[in-house]
């Protein structure tokens, strides 16, 4: 099971199988284990992508759990550190992702593309790029939406 000191998202998605496929091509994630039910769907399994762990399961409306299909899309973003944001986007959009935003540095000091998985997920994939202070951020996000 997962580490409890730390915070792992928890995805429902229609056909968890076929997610897990897709997140080790798209994402390079490691299936850790699954649980699967009578029917063969998963009932929990744990994947874990640079470190990070995260879990999914196909939905099971009984416990709530239904996936962003379902419910209309996810106001949830998950953020993703890479080694190489460009490299990444490409793999993902080959494993069948669409590209919302192209790789592109940002203000923060973060290079960043964000996707959409085709289970309802948006995901950043990034990378710092530079170690950017909280009051220049500011400056930089305020003269970007001002002007200087």
């Amino acid at each position: 099971m997962s580490s409890s000191s730390a915070l792992s998202p928890y995805l429902a998605v229609k056909d968890a199988a076929a997610a897990m496929d897709f997140y080790q091509r798209a994402l390079g994630a490691t299936e850790r284990f699954r649980l699967t039910g009578a029917s063969g769907s998963v009932s929990h399994a744990e994947m874990a992508v640079n470190g990070a762990v995260f879990m999914l399961a196909d939905e099971h409306p009984d416990f709530g759990a239904l996936s962003p299909h379902t419910i209309g899309g996810s106001p949830i973003k998950l953020h993703l550190a890479v080694d190489d944001v460009d490299a990444a986007a490409a793999r993902a959009e080959e494993a069948g992702a669409t590209i919302l935003r192209a790789p592109k540095d940002e203000f923060y000091g973060e290079r960043v593309a964000q996707i959409a998985d085709p289970y309802g997920y948006t995901w950043f994939l990034a990378r710092q790029i530079e170690e950017v202070t909280p009051e220049e951020m500011q400056r930089r996000w305020t003269e970007a939406m001002n002007g200087p």
